[in-house]
This record gives C-alpha cells, sequence and structure tokens, in this order.
C-alpha cells in the first residue's frame, strides 16, 4: 500500500521538485505499479517518474490524483513534492519479471496489467490519454468498427538488452503507417509524437512482462477505430485509440512450408491492401485454416489482375534471393508496406546485396536460391519449401544463409547487441 509516511521517509529538504522512483516487487497479478515517465505528459506521473498504488484495494479503476490517490493518504502527488525532494538511492529497489515460464512464450495473448487509451470526436483532435486497467471495453452496438469494419491496427516489439535496458524498434514508423490507413479510412489519427507516448507509457506500465534477454519481446499492439455510434454507412462520429501489449514468441516455429493460393486473394487495386486495415485480415483466415489442414505454415498469395505476380504471405512480406540480388514484390498499393521489411532492404544495401522492389512473376519460385519472409511479429523467417500448382520447390536453409545473416544483424539491433548505427532504436529510460 502507498503511504505518506513512506513517501515522506525518501525526502530531503526543500528545494527543487525531485523525481519519484518507486518501483513495487511483483507481488501479484493485483499489485502493479502506475507508471509513466515522460514530463508533464499524464496524471498518474510527476516530473518524470512512478507512482506507486495498492490496486487490491482500488481494483479495477483509473487512476486520478485528485480521488483514488487522495482516498489512500497523499494529499496530492505535486504539492507533497512540493514540499521535498526524494532521495536518488533506489539501492533497495529489486526489479522482477512478472511469473511466467519464459522458455515457453509462443504467439497468443497473455493479458497484462495496463492499456493506453485516448479519444476524440469526429473533426477534433486527440488529446491527453490515460493508463487504465487492461479489461473489457463497452461499445455501442451500432459503433463504426462493429458495424462497418472502420479500424486500423500496428503492431510493434520492445526488447530487454543484456544490460537491463528497453529498446522500441522505429515507433515512428508505425505512427507513420497508422496516419496512412487513418486517412484511408476517414479517421482522425493520433500524431507522431501521441503515438509513440503511448506506445512508451503502455511499455513502461507493463515493464515486468518485457521478457528476459533472448526469451521473446513484448509486442504492443496499437489500435484505432470508430467506436461512436453509426447507423448509416458513413464514418464514425467519435473515436478511440489504444494500446495494450502482450509477452510473446516466435510467430512461427521453424522454416516455413508454404502454398500458392489460386482461387483467394488477399488484395485488389484501390483497396485497402497497403494499409494495415482491421478488414484485411479476416478474409484470409479461410485460405490459410485450408492451407495449415494440408500440412503447410501459411499462404503466398497472388495478384487480382493476371495471378501471375507475387504478392505477400497472409501476415508478412517476401524476398527472393538469387545470385547477389534480391527481390521482393513492389508496394504498389495491394502490398503492405512493412517496417521489418523496410528494415532489411537497408540492411541487405549495408551488407553488399543488390535489392529489387518490383513486380515477381510466379515462375521466379523455380528458380530462387533461398526465400524468406519478414514482419513484427516473425521477423525475418526462412522459407524451406513453396508448392505451387501441386510442385514442390524447396530452398536453401541453415545457419549460412543470406537470410540468417538479415536475421541476425536486424535482431542483434533490436536487442543492443549491435550498436545502432541508423538511430532505429528508443531507449525508454
Amino acid at each position: 500500500m502507498f503511504r505518506a509516511t513512506d513517501f515522506l521517509g525518501k525526502c530531503s529538504k526543500p528545494s527543487r521538485i525531485g523525481s519519484l522512483l518507486s518501483k513495487i516487487r511483483h507481488q501479484s497479478r493485483d499489485t502493479r505499479a502506475v507508471q509513466a515517465y515522460e514530463p508533464n505528459v499524464d496524471r498518474y506521473h510527476i516530473n518524470g517518474e512512478y507512482a506507486k498504488v495498492d490496486w487490491c484495494e482500488l481494483g479495477n479503476k483509473e487512476v486520478s490524483p485528485s480521488s483514488e490517490i487522495v482516498n489512500h493518504g497523499l494529499a496530492s502527488p505535486q504539492s507533497a513534492m512540493n514540499d521535498c525532494e526524494l532521495s536518488n538511492d533506489h539501492s533497495d529497489v529489486v526489479e522482477e519479471y512478472a511469473n511466467l515460464k519464459w522458455d515457453e512464450l509462443g504467439f497468443c495473448l497473455i493479458p497484462v496489467d495496463y492499456m493506453y487509451v485516448m479519444k476524440c470526436s469526429k473533426e477534433k483532435n486527440f488529446s491527453h490519454g490515460i493508463l487504465t486497467r487492461f479489461g473489457r471495453l463497452e461499445m455501442n452496438p451500432s459503433s463504426g468498427i462493429l458495424n462497418y469494419g472502420q479500424g486500423v491496427f500496428e503492431g510493434l516489439k520492445a526488447y530487454r538488452t543484456e544490460d537491463g535496458r528497453i529498446l522500441l524498434f522505429r515507433p515512428e514508423q508505425n505512427a507513420l503507417r497508422m496516419q496512412m490507413g487513418a486517412d484511408r479510412l476517414r479517421m482522425p489519427s493520433p500524431t507522431i509524437e501521441q503515438f509513440v507516448d503511448a506506445v512508451k507509457h503502455t511499455v513502461v506500465a507493463n515493464k515486468q512482462w518485457v521478457p528476459p534477454p533472448g526469451k521473446g519481446s513484448l509486442y504492443i499492439r496499437p489500435l484505432l477505430m470508430g467506436s461512436g455510434p453509426v447507423l448509416g454507412a458513413t464514418p464514425a462520429p467519435d473515436y478511440t485509440f489504444l494500446a495494450f501489449a502482450s509477452p510473446v514468441g516466435n510467430y512461427h516455429k521453424g522454416y516455413l512450408n508454404l502454398v500458392v493460393e489460386e482461387k483467394f486473394y488477399r488484395a485488389f487495386p484501390g483497396g485497402t491492401g497497403g494499409v494495415k486495415a482491421i478488414v484485411n485480415y479476416s478474409t484470409v483466415f479461410k485460405p490459410v485454416a485450408e492451407a495449415k489442414a494440408k500440412g503447410f505454415s501459411d499462404v503466398l498469395f497472388l495478384d487480382v489482375k493476371t495471378a501471375k505476380y507475387i504478392e505477400e504471405v497472409s501476415t508478412s512480406n517476401i524476398f527472393f534471393l538469387k545470385g547477389n540480388v534480391i527481390s521482393t514484390p513492389a508496394t504498389d498499393g495491394t502490398i503492405l508496406p512493412g517496417i521489418t521489411r523496410k528494415s532489411v532492404i537497408e540492411i541487405a544495401q549495408i551488407l553488399g546485396y543488390q535489392v529489387e522492389e518490383r513486380a515477381v512473376a510466379v515462375e521466379e519460385l523455380f528458380d530462387s536460391e533461398e526465400v524468406f519472409c519478414t514482419g513484427t511479429a516473425m521477423v525475418v523467417n526462412p522459407v524451406n519449401s513453396i508448392t505451387y500448382q501441386g510442385k514442390r520447390i524447396e530452398y536453401k536453409t541453415g545457419p549460412e544463409t543470406v537470410a540468417q545473416k538479415l536475421y541476425e544483424m536486424l535482431v542483434g539491433i533490436q536487442t543492443g547487441r549491435i550498436e545502432d548505427k541508423m538511430g532505429w532504436t528508443v531507449e525508454l529510460n
């Protein structure tokens, strides 16, 4: 429990407003630290760091310094800070992980403690959001997201380094892509700064759920949706942005065995294939389920116009290696411009490979030496085989492949093992 005596016991003589750092040990799923770290951006923190609350007593409530914290013995965080400065000696703080079997992580939802929520009305801008307990949302049955699929989402990860730091990977790129998707679906969108701040708050508040180094990552899912009620086929009047998270391991176990889909298509010109629209994903469930029932890992989609050109796998971009040339389908409106894809292209060029973004004919499956897929969830995953019209083509895999080199360099940057000369990572303090 947070007691005023605990707070004042850390104080020295009055001076400037100091930082408040009170990380609690992981005792149970119901006792957590409400955390936010950016100065002057949210209600739960004071000029920089953390407030400590006993959730066993507060229950599933949003935290407000003017209500819940006041009722637990602290007149107000700001007034207390005006009276004293906290010691910077945190030698008694013990950082612990959540109680999980980290070696057994897969890619499925493990509910964490907090999510970040921000709302706005049509023709207005998003303002400050709040951290609240992860849980159910109240939704009008006629909301735009439920009736017309008016929504986009993003996916990015936080990694824990060997020396205990936590890194995000290119979050501003996710923010830009969400803005593109929001514009396509006629929705307001958070600014880049608001998006990145929301992700940072979400990660810091759920810090104990970031897996140990080498055990996985914390996957963050920002979601933007038309939450207001609407009956006619028009944009919703109100919108909700939220970010939640889950610790995850590998999306796929082992190498991929793909099958070319010749009956169903993922996207069409002028549609939403080039943005991360929610409606893009449920349409692939049927062909993917049918492929998995036949023993394949996933489906490789062709273009809808001619069925002669490769587009992408259900949830990832794809690359083909022949000699020193790496080819990948161009993002011309039907293919999602993946952030991992973009990063792998830049790394490959640094390593001396020629990268071509172009139309890739399906016949090129037969003479490629290596094939690999990229995405936030799967990172870089080698393809063992692709089956097309009943013919199975196998590709080189293993530790000496180009795919493995790209994977090691990308993950090395993401996890802090390789110096980030690209300026891609964002460290959370």
